[in-house]
């Protein structure tokens, strides 16, 4: 069969592909219409050969992110689903520039990335409108990691723990001296910034409050359709080429939401958190020995 000059990859399971790659132009090669770096690719090879390694027969369990159409999992390692989020205590709100799941209405690719979770990830999936896609004057949530401006996607994480906690900075906030061990969920929302005033404000979409004795973000999204419900763990870049040994129920909403950029920039001012810029990206795990099996 005769190869044409233009190659795209269907499948994240790069292994398969490396062989060809080694013969084709670097610079002609494209995944789903985004052109692929080549020394980012190979990092990204890279990475997931340490990944297979590191938790090959340690008894890792579960891994996330994970592309949220594919329901299989070979991974057998079997923790109890954490609580309803609304019998939990919120401990720690973030976000990811771009989505480190993959579906629903964010599969547009990102890219590979630089390892460290930049210009990774997928993208919300639609298009915007002339007015509302307008990039503001300046980015917004910068503090020296990149910005965030109109069309950038985020996955905002509510995160839940069973511990007896508040709401506070990073995920030791989920932790207490008697429960280092906590049940932990993450309510996922995809988001789309946009410069519009009517969207929704995300000072109103982190709003706190105590809710028959438990910490609550009071105005989770209850339009972004029914979550998809996996058991996982952990994310964030820092797990590119190891296991995270934390377990987490996760409940990810498909749809993307509109929200209005510069409020996001506002939250990144001022938030109990101690957030001011948008998190990196972990690898989308394709390895199914890494992932659990979805009902």
């Amino acid at each position: 069969m005769k190869m044409s000059k233009t190659v795209f990859i269907t499948s994240t399971f790069i292994k398969r592909v490396t062989i060809p790659l080694l013969f084709m132009p670097v610079a002609s090669l494209t995944f789903a219409g985004t052109p692929v770096d080549h020394a980012a690719l190979a990092l990204f090879e890279a990475q997931n050969s340490a990944l297979e390694k590191n938790t090959d027969g340690k008894g890792y369990g579960p891994q996330s992110p994970r592309d949220l159409n594919v329901r299989k999992g070979l991974n057998k390692r079997i923790f109890s689903t954490a609580p309803d989020y609304r019998q939990m205590n919120l401990c720690n709100i973030h976000f990811h520039k771009n989505a480190e799941h993959k579906g629903g209405e964010f599969t547009s690719f990102a890219g590979y990335g630089d390892g460290h979770g930049n210009d990774s990830g997928y993208k919300y999936s639609g298009k915007l409108g002339a007015l509302e896609s307008r990039p503001l004057e300046s980015d917004v949530c910068k503090s020296g990691h990149g910005g965030l401006n109109t069309g950038d996607t985020i996955e905002v994480h509510y995160v839940y723990s069973s511990a007896q906690v508040a709401p506070g900075p990073t995920l030791k906030s989920c932790l207490s001296e008697s429960d280092n061990n906590p049940q932990l969920r993450v309510e996922a929302v995809v988001l789309v910034l946009v410069n519009d005033p009517k969207a929704a404000d995300f000072g109103r979409l982190s709003s706190l409050n105590v809710i028959k004795g438990y910490h609550q973000a009071i105005n989770i999204p209850k339009n972004a359709g029914k979550p998809v419900r996996y058991a996982g763990s952990t994310t964030g870049p820092s797990y590119n080429g190891k296991g995270s040994p934390l377990q987490v129920s996760w409940s990810v909403r498909p749809k993307v939401l509109k929200v209005n950029a510069e409020t996001v920039g506002d939250w990144c001012k001022n938030n109990i958190f101690g957030e001011d810029h948008a998190h990196g990206v972990r690898n989308l795990i394709s390895n199914q020995k890494l992932l659990s099996q979805m009902k």
